[in-house]
């Protein structure tokens, strides 16, 4: 669980929802901007495809992948932070890559290939590492009751 929160707050802290948005308002507008140039072109619809396509393929797909691969890192380092162990993100991947289940090609998809992303996990768990310092409980204590947290009532 920590994995993968640590990779949900690994896209949040480095504002990734804001550079998608950011990607994709500046291909609408050269894409905007093309098909005004383009109007009552015989080639027009073809070239805008080819844009749309090269745009998706190009651009937005593979820089989606690296924000994946960021988070990834940024998530590892953020458990190890934690008191997590950062290994526990290989398990979490080999699970992962072993789902049934058809994937696009990795070219087509948002997303790195589960192997991929052990590949770059492994490669930056010396450094989480670095960081890791166990906690001291070792997650099995009870929770404090109410009265313990916030006093006697009254």
């Amino acid at each position: 669980m920590a994995i993968i929160l640590g990779h949900e707050m690994g896209h949040a802290i480095a504002r990734h929802a804001a550079e998608r948005l950011s990607q994709q308002l500046g291909a609408q507008l050269i894409g905007t901007v093309l098909a005004a140039g383009l109007q009552g072109s015989a080639y027009g619809n073809m070239i805008m495809a080819a844009f749309g396509l090269g745009a998706q393929v190009g651009v937005l797909l593979p820089y989606s992948r690296l924000q994946e691969e960021a988070a990834d890192r940024i998530g590892l380092a953020l458990a190890a932070q934690a008191g997590y162990d950062p290994h526990v993100a290989v398990g979490v991947w080999e699970r992962m890559a072993k789902l049934p289940g058809q994937r696009p090609p990795e070219f087509l998809s948002t997303h790195p290939e589960p192997e991929s992303r052990l590949v770059n996990i492994k490669q930056h768990l010396p450094q989480a590492m670095a960081a890791y310092r166990p906690h001291p409980d070792p997650g099995d204590t009870p929770l404090p009751s109410p009265h313990e947290i916030t006093g006697p009532t009254r």
